[in-house]
């Protein structure tokens, strides 16, 4: 079958400043010596070699969060998110084996004797409900295991695991060579309750240093919390060259043909920075609370069928909010749908809180995720934020993709690459 990358025509610039190189021995295994690597997403022809060349994930995304509430890392730094394989048009798999979905990230480090890596991970590399191996777990199978590069058949004599040490390893290394938080606040931009900022000054601070673009992501409309940075590789994620690069751009229709059947093919990543134009909050980071209301700018984003601060109570409707836009709502079974009817809902009263009732059953937060039927046998007390339903991390949920058409996408408490805000509206 031939190469994605046969049929994409070069999507993304790139500048030969602050590449991140890699020694020939790396922490994690032996992965093979690469002879005249080519650069991902440039190349014109197919490359068979994808131990050497990174395909069809060629396009390296280092993302990281600013999480102010409940704030997680040191006050004065971004944290880790990620390290995403991107195809170069911007799509991506995801979850690519199965087999390999670890689920004892810091046992694995640990006996590679990487305690070093381990240790800058509980700082900067953590989960805003305290759920740090849950997090790296799903890190690692959702998209660790889809780069092309720490395939075990590309190690030499390999032994189970050490290429998860590699995923991390690299991860950490890309993170310190990108001091957001220095680079922002050498450009003025600081963490404040009260000032605001444009997406265009933001933007310009983060493209100064490496001389290409970024994306930055905001949740609640406009909280500044998320930045992605990209990058071609030249050679393995192991041991290349890590080239800064412009987001991906989508040019053709991404064909069928080439998903492969056990992953899921989502939506663009990309340049989607999802940030208003103007009043951006940056956020200092709290240690519990609600977040300040701004004292320069009132947000026109949010649910324009809801009032803030109207009470969970009696019947109503659970419109959903991602990138300020209203874009659908929860059905009866407590997942995201964004055509058709909106299910109606039943909060009532229970302890310091209130619980939440579908035409389906009882509604709970089941392994993470959000869930209304009849195996839920214990409603979840929920608690709100305004007009906004709560999780015990705050008013932010999260989705894998937003959803199109008929497709139902589950909502969760984890950490996914889409933040969402689920607001009651009276029936």
């Amino acid at each position: 079958m031939p190469s994605l990358h046969s049929i994409l025509r070069t999507v993304s610039k790139y500048v030969h400043i602050a590449v991140i190189s890699s020694s020939s021995t790396t922490l994690g295994g032996t992965p093979p010596t690469c002879t005249n690597p080519q650069i991902s997403c440039q190349n014109t022809t197919a490359v068979a070699d994808t131990c050497c060349f990174n395909a069809p994930g060629g396009q390296l995304l280092q993302t990281q969060f600013w999480d102010y509430s409940p704030a997680t890392g040191p006050p004065d730094s971004w944290t880790v998110h990620g390290l995403w394989p991107d195809h170069c048009d911007g799509t991506y798999d995801a979850n690519c084996d199965p087999a390999r979905a670890y689920t004892n990230i810091s046992s694995i480090i640990s006996a590679a004797g990487a305690t070093d890596l381990l240790s800058y991970m509980n700082t900067y590399w953590k989960d805003y409900q305290g759920n740090d191996e849950s997090f790296w777990e799903h890190e690692w199978g959702k998209h660790g295991t889809c780069i092309s590069t720490l395939e075990p058949g590309c190690y030499t004599d390999y032994k189970p695991q050490e290429e998860v040490v590699a995923f991390f390893q690299k991860t950490v290394d890309l993170f310190k060579s990108l001091p957001s938080y220095t680079w922002l606040s050498d450009a003025g931009i600081v963490p404040s309750t009260a000032a605001t900022y444009t997406s265009a000054q933001i933007l310009a601070a983060l493209r100064s240093p490496r001389g290409v673009d970024v994306a930055i992501q905001c949740s609640n409309t406009n909280e500044f919390d998320e930045i992605w940075y990209f990058y071609n590789v030249q050679g393995s994620v192991q041991t290349g060259t890590f080239i800064p690069a412009n987001p991906g751009q989508l040019l053709l229709q991404y064909p069928a043909v080439y998903a492969p059947v056990a992953n899921f093919v989502f939506p663009i990543d990309g340049a989607k920075s999802n940030c208003p134009a103007t009043g951006i909050r940056y956020l200092p980071k709290t240690t519990g609370g609600d977040i300040p209301p701004s004292s320069t700018t009132t947000s026109t984003g949010g649910n324009p069928t809801t009032a803030p601060g109207t009470s969970f109570s009696g019947r109503g409707t659970l419109q959903v909010t991602t990138g300020g836009e209203t874009n659908g709502c929860i059905i009866s079974g407590g997942t995201w749908y964004t055509t058709g009817t909106c299910a109606t809902f039943t909060a009532d009263a229970s302890g310091s809180g209130f619980t939440l009732t579908s035409s389906k059953g009882k509604c709970a937060i089941q392994s993470n995720d959000l869930v209304c039927g009849s195996s839920v046998s214990t409603a979840t007390v929920f608690t709100s934020t305004g007009s906004n339903l709560a999780n015990p991390g705050g008013a932010a949920w999260h989705a894998s993709n937003v959803p199109s058409g008929s497709t139902q996408v589950t909502v969760s408490t984890v950490r996914g690459d889409t933040s969402l805000t689920i607001a009651w509206s009276n029936a």
